[in-house]
């Protein structure tokens, strides 16, 4: 059953069925225009945690001198699948996006599967968060007051925060994330052009774009790597239940996110080169690590201008946790509204219409598994080893790979969607593109779980390279379970799944 913009009711028992807006099941619509749920997708992003993590790490863990071509290259990919991805968004109006999607091409028991992968791979990407934050914030602490905190006080500090502001409306996220994330952008833009203005001995080189520099072993794990800093464009169809036209925002959201997000880090990964030299960024990010964006700065823009930027590194991170915090909620109320999860998840609160029974699981997830690394934790205050970054890492891949499985099974569900609905001829571009993307989403998550060990820095032979990854093979298995079970039981709520509020007003017409 499809719904549209034009479609905003179905008529049943003699009275009109809101299809996606609704009453007591949905989220309160008209809330997000353009500028607000591109503000609460880029900030998933965090792009100043990219540009001074995820790069240097790039350059001096696998060697990849070409990564600002990497950038363009899976840019192209995911704009190929933003093309039927955002077609799909036309059609099926659901915050559970990824697996309503996956449930309209694949069918229930698929979909099922999907929503169990999405809610452990966006929980797992929120959390581990917290482990660089609570660092960087306690190294702080020491820096510009003199005082040791434990990393683990103001990770859970952030959590409770962050819970907190999962309660309130939308809007109110959106403006925190929008002057964090705007912010943070000027401030890199600044050192592009600072770099740019004064390069190393080699001058303004292009030699990263060079497709020779995309040879050698590291190549596919750097993909890994990279497809994760993009992370938070697929989330717009969370939120297209909570604005007035989701049919024209949510693909306009997601073009200007891929497209952005693409410039942006290609740019700002080149302008690294050209600060150290294409011969010398490898060495200079083995040496630096995370704090070559600072060691950069320092001697360019000055003492101040990094100590700002050092701010701004953990307020982004803080914006990036908000913003897959919303993600979880929204899967959450909408696993809840059809039956996947308690059906106290599908009510919104009262207040403010957010989905609060969502947020506060994810909220428990996060204090549960801090608390957890916080006790194993027993090295010195200051100390990034494990856990702190464990935390981060692990998690942080084990939920990237989730959202690249997710991806290509529903770059997969675009081609059987329309195909079934015999529309074939007039969607053959979106199949095309949609084909091509889950090809290329697929050789990814090859590459991500044969090099896991990589990822997540495990020696050859660790039992984490297969634990981990394992995760969301757990996942996927157990919401193929629960699908099945649904579909032998209650083939009725089977049927269901990925319709969201349609399929609630439709029950709530039919007992009427």
């Amino acid at each position: 059953m499809t719904t549209d913009s034009s479609s905003t009711s179905t008529s049943a028992a003699g009275g009109g069925i809101s299809t996606f807006k609704g009453q007591e099941r949905a989220l309160r619509a008209d809330r997000l225009g353009t500028g607000g749920l591109l503000l609460s997708v880029l900030a998933a992003t965090a792009p100043l945690m990219v540009v001074a993590g995820v790069m240097p790490t790039t350059f001096a863990v696998m060697g990849i001198v070409g990564q600002p071509l990497l950038f363009v290259l899976l840019g192209v990919v995911l704009i190929l699948f933003s093309v039927g991805y955002a077609e799909m968004s036309r059609h099926v109006h659901n915050a559970g996006a990824f697996y309503a999607y996956i449930s309209r091409g694949l069918g229930g028991t698929a979909g099922a599967g999907a929503a169990l992968v999405a809610l452990v791979a966006y929980n797992a990407l929120q959390v581990g968060i917290y482990g660089i934050f609570g660092f960087e914030v306690s190294g702080l602490f020491a820096t510009y007051a003199e005082v040791e905190v434990a990393w683990w006080i103001p990770a859970l500090a952030a959590a409770l925060a962050v819970g907190l502001l999962g309660w309130l409306k939308i809007d109110v996220n959106a403006r925190v994330l929008g002057v964090l994330l705007v912010i943070e952008v000027l401030l890199v833009v600044i050192f592009d052009v600072a770099a740019l203005a004064d390069p190393a001995k080699e001058g303004l080189s292009l030699h990263a774009f060079n497709p020779d520099t995309l040879t050698g072993a590291g190549v596919g794990t750097a993909l890994c790597f990279c497809i994760a800093a993009f992370l938070g464009f697929e989330q717009a169809p969370v939120y297209a239940e909570e604005t007035s036209r989701p049919h024209v925002l949510v693909p306009r959201v997601m073009f200007l996110a891929v497209g952005g997000v693409a410039v942006f880090f290609a740019l700002s990964s080149w302008a690294l080169t050209v600060a150290t030299g294409p011969s010398a960024i490898v060495g200079t990010s083995q040496k630096q690590s995370a704090g070559l964006l600072f060691f950069l700065t320092e001697s360019r823009l000055g003492g101040t201008f990094t100590d700002v930027l050092h701010v701004l590194f953990v307020t982004g991170m803080f914006a990036a946790l908000l913003s897959f915090h919303n993600v979880v909620a929204r899967y959450a109320f909408a696993m809840g509204r059809e039956g996947l999860l308690p059906a106290a998840f599908g009510r919104t609160s009262g207040s403010s219409g957010a989905p609060g029974t969502g947020s506060l699981l994810q909220t428990v997830v996060a204090v549960v598994v801090v608390i957890a690394f916080a006790v194993a934790d027993d090295n010195p205050v200051g100390d990034p080893t494990a856990p702190v970054l464990h935390l981060f890492t692990w998690f942080g891949n084990i939920g990237a790979l989730g959202v690249i499985v997710l991806m290509a099974a529903a770059s997969l569900s675009v081609v059987v969607f329309f195909v079934r609905r015999g529309a074939a001829g007039a969607q053959a571009w979106r199949l095309v593109t949609s084909t091509l993307s889950g090809l290329a989403l697929l050789v990814i998550a090859g590459y991500t779980v044969k090099d896991f060990e990589v990822l997540v820095g495990a020696g050859p032979g660790s039992s984490l390279s297969w634990v981990l990854p394992g995760i969301i093979a757990l996942a996927l298995a157990a919401g193929l379970v629960l699908g099945l079970v649904l579909r032998a039981r209650a083939p009725e709520k089977h049927a269901r799944i990925g319709l969201g509020n349609e399929a609630f007003q439709l029950d709530k017409a039919a007992s009427s």
